[in-house]
């Protein structure tokens, strides 16, 4: 099964870094976040990619076009030819399909864009800047299990700040800490979908988590694969330094591969 990651926003509210390099590329642990869900993924099994790129594309085609260079030792010989030995080759079992889906094309439209490497068939599909520990093969019992278009992966967003218990004369009754439970559970990415999805999708200027999802919403097609475990996006440099701290300390969540 095909596993379509989007990664072709600005990343705008992490431009700090992501005016150097598209958001997906952003490192923890010296590793791109997009590596990092690769990896996930790999884990259970799931080794095709198809990444729709977009804004500075050249450099998720550079950086897998170079992975050996980065993750082997190397031998650029200058008096024979300049020849070059990859010592302790470090290789993946991926099949990676890097699609250039346009600068501005919107999430939906860029889903549609790579259709022709999906074919006629179910995939599995996410967003570039998040991970998860999800037990990807449970996740996808679950979708076949519910027999429907579309699944997502529906997680508790914890608040930030401390929230105010308020009875009916505008009273505070208690003020306490946040925690999950205060928060409704909101799309994460982490989908599993039908071919059928395509005919929801008009074309590049379709936002697929608007008219898409919500036309599957009202046809009683999509089910939420409700996940208590952990999820974290990269959406701010905040965030990114917190996944950092986590990758840093040997505790990080999502690292499921040994």
């Amino acid at each position: 099964m095909k596993v379509v990651i989007l990664a072709g926003g600005y990343g705008t509210r992490i431009s700090e870094e992501s005016h150097l390099k598209p958001k997906p590329m952003i490192e923890i642990g010296e590793k791109p976040i997009l590596w990092h869900i690769m990896k996930e993924y790999s884990f259970y099994g799931f080794n095709e990619f198809i990444i729709c790129c977009g804004y500075k594309q050249h450099v998720i085609k550079e950086w897998f076009a170079d992975y050996y260079l980065h993750n082997s030792d190397v031998t650029f010989d200058f008096s024979a030819d300049n020849r070059m030995t990859v010592h302790n080759n470090v290789a993946e079992p991926w099949k990676v399909t890097l699609v250039d889906t346009g600068l501005d094309t919107m999430t939906g439209g860029r889903i549609k864009r790579v259709q022709r490497y999906i074919g006629d068939e179910s995939f599995m599909m996410t967003y570039g800047d998040g991970v998860s520990d999800i037990n990807m093969n449970e996740l996808l019992e679950f979708h076949k299990a519910h027999g429907k278009i579309a699944t997502i992966t529906a997680v508790s967003l914890e608040q930030r700040f401390g929230v105010l218990d308020i009875a009916e004369d505008d009273s505070v009754i208690s003020f306490r800490e946040k925690r999950k439970a205060d928060s409704n559970r909101i799309n994460v990415g982490y989908m599993v979908l039908e071919p059928e999805i395509f005919d929801y999708i008009e074309g590049d200027e379709t936002v697929f988590e608007k008219d898409p999802l919500e036309r599957l919403a009202a046809e009683r097609q999509i089910t939420a694969y409700k996940y208590d475990g952990f999820w974290q996006c990269m959406d701010t440099k905040r965030e990114m330094d917190k996944l950092n701290e986590m990758w840093a300390s040997g505790n990080a969540p999502w690292k499921v591969w040994k």
